[in-house]
């Protein structure tokens, strides 16, 4: 290897198990051309019996190609408890809301706190939503349907000062695409086809 190209060579960063290197480098090539920030995530579901269903989740578009990294589908069971007349064969559609949610705000916050050189030895977090189900039921006394309200914890262990976290949780919630998507509207539309 010439002199060149190993003082070319960069060490690459990685802080809590986040590639900065890597994140910087994507954001500057899509400062250069968005298209590269577009994607479109999918889904399927089929309805088992009940109010079991199962959803399964594999290819995506992004990066401005179809992605292909994924040998097997995720497969997630969706069910409700006995109360709500389930078997209890999987969490429930507004849990996994909750879950979407854990899991995006924890993931933004991780590549924030990497990007800001802030190394985290711990993060664990609660969500708890209020729901009626009036509004779903069509029921008098509560015209909105869907949790009413979601309150989010986090716990975080870290050296870096409390003003920093702070800071860190604030961008988490307004950088989160799952967070975004509970909390601003987001249009819908939905079609059908008879077999």
């Amino acid at each position: 290897m010439s002199e060149q190209a190993t003082a070319s060579k960069v060490e690459e960063v990685v802080l809590n198990g986040v590639n900065v290197s890597k994140l910087v480098d994507t954001i500057e090539l899509i400062k250069e051309n968005a298209d590269v920030a577009k994607f479109k995530f999918r889904a399927s579901n089929k309805w088992l019996i009940g109010g079991h269903n199962r959803s399964t989740i594999k290819d995506f578009y992004g990066a401005c190609q179809e992605d292909t990294s994924r040998e097997k589908p995720f497969v997630f069971d969706n069910d409700e408890p006995p109360v709500l007349l389930g078997e209890n064969n999987g969490a429930n559609p507004v849990e996994f809301i909750l879950h979407a949610m854990a899991g995006c705000i924890t993931t933004t916050f991780v590549y924030y706190a990497a990007v800001h050189g802030v190394k985290i030895d711990e993060i664990e977090s609660s969500y708890e939503g209020d729901l009626d189900l009036r509004g779903m039921l069509g029921l008098p006394g509560r015209t909105e349907v869907g949790y009413e309200r979601i309150r989010v914890k986090f716990k975080v262990k870290s050296d870096a000062p409390r003003e920093k976290l702070e800071e860190l949780i604030d961008l988490a919630q307004k950088r989160s695409p799952a967070a975004n998507s509970v909390m601003n509207p987001v249009p819908v539309s939905i079609s059908l086809e008879t077999k």
